[in-house]
């Protein structure tokens, strides 16, 4: 459907009743009590959570391909590129606010929370052997001993991997700016490798602080931080591959012209704040 005017002039796509936010809406709700089932030891949490996934992909097979079958069909012009194009950006502005969030618990507990800490009579209100430094063991006894996670190597192998996969993906952009495909094909794909290395590196650097360095989720704040903002930068980064991915496919299948392609700059748009992403979390995380 569309809202249209008689000869060359301007319209606004106007898309028809659609059945995927509701489905949208059903895979969380199984998502939510599978989640909250799980972390009460209930049997049926993560079934739950096994449907709710498996409802999100569908979904996302599926509406996705209804917005590439309209675009493919020519239905969408700059003022729906526009719309799309906000969204985005709104989107990717959500998700610093994300990792903000992430950043400033860091921030408090190191600068702000420690050093007031140790300002106390720590042997009148806290336990006898506090010491108030970076990295903390929390409350004496019940945190295990642990060491931290330094910068070499994993994590600055992986550093590289992700500003050379920005490097290539710009690449790819340009020769698809050049209708060059054999082109874009090659370097978006090398892009996607690099993120699969880069998440297989992650693995083993997790590997190795649980059985080496004792460092686990539960190792204080310190382990606490360091597990939620690596372990979602991780997750943005398998999501950025597979759209990088679905990309690489459309692309193959002559998706997408020199002048309009939106989707390729959406996906790297947000491959590009990923890589901020983890230049921040380098920085604070492993070096400070």
């Amino acid at each position: 459907m569309s809202v249209a005017s008689s000869g060359s002039a301007p319209y606004y796509f106007v898309p028809a009743p659609s059945k995927w936010p509701l489905v949208g809406s059903i895979s969380m709700l199984f998502f939510m009590f599978g989640m909250s089932g799980l972390v009460n030891g209930a049997a049926y949490g993560p079934y739950a959570m096994a449907v709710g996934f498996a409802i999100l992909v569908y979904m996302f097979f599926g509406w996705f391909g209804v917005v590439i079958h309209e675009s493919e069909a020519g239905r969408y012009n700059h003022r729906v590129d526009a719309s799309f194009r906000w969204s985005m950006g709104w989107f990717i502005f959500s998700e610093v606010m994300f990792f903000a969030g992430f950043f400033g618990a860091l921030f408090y507990a190191r600068t702000i929370s420690m050093p007031w800490l140790g300002d106390l009579d720590h042997k009148a209100i806290l336990w006898p052997d506090f010491s108030a430094h970076w990295p903390n063991n929390g409350p004496a006894g019940l945190v295990e001993p642990f060491q931290t996670m330094g910068p070499f190597w994993i994590p600055t192998i992986n550093t590289a991997l992700l500003l050379s996969s920005g490097v290539t993906l710009t690449i790819a952009h340009h020769a698809l700016r050049e209708n060059h495909r054999e082109k874009v094909l090659l370097w978006l794909a090398i892009t996607v490798l690099l993120g699969a290395v880069f998440m297989g590196c992650q693995a083993y650097e997790y590997a190795h602080a649980y059985a080496d360095l004792n460092l686990k989720l539960g190792s204080g704040i310190f382990g606490s931080t360091f597990y939620m903002l690596t372990g979602f930068h991780g997750f943005h980064v398998t999501i950025g591959a597979i759209m990088l991915l679905a990309v690489w496919f459309r692309v193959r299948n002559g998706h997408f012209k020199p002048d309009q392609h939106f989707a390729f700059e959406a996906a790297a748009w947000y491959w590009h704040f990923v890589d901020v992403v983890w230049l921040g979390l380098y920085v604070v995380v492993y070096w400070l």
